[in-house]
């Protein structure tokens, strides 16, 4: 089959490779349909998150059709459509039965490197480094998928891939970010970053119900699709985050806010971000904080922080000082894709919500390569890319 593969530092190629098998009893292979490149995949193409292996398959938004089912799989059967969560859970263990199943106990088969990292392993995660088991990705025409019979998603009759293809990852991702904000109706919710988890930031924290939602990006396409969510864009290259935020706070400073950037955060002649930049590049720190920082800075005094935007390893200057002194809250995680999947596809079916508006390009799996650097560079406009088989 065809996959595409890391080779290193900006080098993802699209290979052939061996077919998936079944291997345990409750595996699924899937002939993916559909599949995308994620924000956190860019992470692994600039190589800042450590545990990639030479010819490991890349991605981990994807869906498709039923191919085969292992004997003790039971829930699924040959020919359903199924989005796959990019979790991989077992259903049964601790934190599985409690919903919090991005930190599932068992499916992550390098436990060990993970828990000597990290002090406690998390959930296995498809096609996102070794530190997560090493499972192969979605970008690909075909996937294994283990506990099959537990996280996929059963597509209903009559929705298309476009419409379901992002639950599972960056929609459920922005509803958990904004269901992490405990918003009240009086509360301005502050957004860092307005690509697709941002964008979804953004419409979750509108329809759970902020008073104003308020966007920082300097892309103007990306700051033109929040505003036309309802969002107020801010133009970091163009004004001044602080005073625009206390302007438009009264001074008081935003409720709830929500990083949606990550560890690759830019910012304008700004000291901190040039500091960071010099202390990766001699690898003395992994990630860019700074959004972190000014999230911190900018927040409302008992207000409280949603992290959806992955970090992978250490941090320098946060300011721990304010964060105690503000009595800030701070609430992070991967995705519980599972616990919001049932809520949000009846949003999708009702109309409510249309995912596919943060799609602008649709290319082959053979083309998928070379929009990493679209996607990167946000070239051409580029917001989000869907690949089909």
């Amino acid at each position: 089959m065809r996959a595409l593969c890391w080779h290193g530092k900006h080098d993802i190629r699209c290979d052939t490779v061996p077919d998936p098998t079944i291997e345990q009893p409750r595996d699924a292979i899937i002939r993916v349909t559909s599949c995308a490149i994620c924000g956190s995949d860019l992470h692994l193409y600039n190589h800042f998150i450590p545990g990639m292996e030479d010819g490991d398959i890349m991605g981990h938004e994807f869906m498709g059709e039923v191919m085969e089912v292992g004997p003790e799989n039971r829930r699924l059967k040959v020919g359903d459509r199924v989005v796959v969560p990019f979790t991989i859970i077992c259903g049964e263990c601790d934190q599985c039965r409690r919903g919090n199943f991005s930190v599932c106990e068992r499916t992550n088969r390098n436990k060990a490197t993970a828990d000597k990292v990290f002090g406690h392993s998390t959930a296995g995660l498809f096609g996102y480094t070794h530190l997560t088991g090493g499972y192969a990705g979605g970008q690909a025409e075909y996937v294994r998928v283990p506990y099959a019979d537990v996280a996929p998603v059963k597509v209903p009759e009559g929705l298309s891939d476009e419409s379901v293809l992002f639950l599972g990852d960056i929609l459920p991702t922005g509803w958990q970010a904004a269901a992490q904000c405990d918003i009240q109706p009086e509360d301005v919710v502050a957004v860092w970053g307005a690509g697709p988890v941002g964008l979804f930031c953004v419409l979750s924290a509108v329809l759970q119900g902020a008073a104003r939602v308020i966007v920082i990006d300097r892309v103007p396409e990306r700051l033109a699709m929040a505003e036309q969510l309802g969002a107020v864009p801010l133009n970091f290259e163009h004004v001044s985050v602080v005073e625009a935020l206390n302007e438009q706070t009264q001074g008081k400073g935003p409720d709830k806010c929500i990083d949606a950037v990550g560890l690759e955060a830019h910012a304008t002649a700004s000291l901190d971000s040039v500091y960071d930049r010099v202390k990766q590049a001699v690898m003395a720190e992994s990630d860019r904080p700074h959004v972190l920082r000014e999230m911190i800075y900018c927040c409302r005094p008992a207000g409280v922080l949603s992290i959806p935007g992955v970090y992978g390893g250490l941090v320098d200057k946060i300011p721990m000082g304010a964060v105690m002194n503000k009595g800030l809250t701070i609430r992070t995680g991967q995705t519980h894709v599972n616990r919001w999947t049932d809520d949000l596809m009846e949003r999708i079916q009702s109309g409510q919500i249309d995912p596919s508006f943060v799609i602008t390009h649709r290319v082959s799996l053979e083309e998928g390569p070379g929009m990493y650097e679209t996607f990167r560079d946000k070239q051409d406009g580029c917001v989000k890319v869907v690949m089909s088989m």
